[in-house]
């Protein structure tokens, strides 16, 4: 499985960014997957269905399938926030996991910026960041050498990924593990 991220402040277009590449990855074939950080007590159960219930009534995991697709809603029993290489390892088999948010992991990731939002720019003291997609090159608040592209060309952005696969393929080691080893 390769592994890139998408990071960058609320409104800066990281959604459609990924919409746009999933769809690009597709079309080369490409098996793709999503790991998204949301913020605070997201929910996307509905109340008074039957896994909410479930959920209601103490169930640690509930897992709903149908021919058609599975989702599985997971109670922390304490307040946690999981490590997108915790969210990796419950993917099951893909050629590319995109993980959106996370802006501070260790993995490689494009910083997505405009100018408009206001925000902090973090290429320039990130050294987990490949590339910067940007609406307006011209507008970026310090020059890099890193690739940037145009958030209008994710043509060029997949292009840019595929022709380097290697580069993002996943090999996560928890300290944990060297510790054992």
């Amino acid at each position: 499985m390769k592994v890139i991220g998408i990071s960058g402040y609320s409104g800066s277009g990281k959604t459609t960014l990924i919409e746009q590449l999933i769809g690009r990855l597709k079309a080369a074939g490409q098996r793709v997957s999503v790991v998204k950080h949301a913020h605070h007590k997201f929910d996307i159960d509905q109340e008074g269905k039957d896994s909410w219930r479930h959920r209601r009534a103490g169930a640690f995991e509930v897992v709903v399938a149908s021919d058609r697709r599975l989702a599985m809603i997971r109670e922390y029993e304490v307040e946690a926030d999981p490590t997108a290489h915790q969210l990796l390892a419950e993917l099951s088999d893909c050629d590319w996991a995109i993980v959106e948010g996370f802006k501070h992991g260790d993995l490689p990731k494009i910083e997505v910026w405009r100018a408009e939002t206001g925000s902090v720019a973090h290429y320039g003291d990130d050294p987990f960041i490949v590339a910067v997609a940007t609406d307006r090159v011209q507008d970026l608040p310090k020059p890099t050498a890193l690739p940037v592209f145009d958030l209008g060309d994710v043509q060029a952005l997949a292009e840019f990924l595929l022709g380097n696969p290697g580069r993002y393929e996943y090999e996560y080691t928890s300290p944990y593990d060297a510790a054992d080893a």
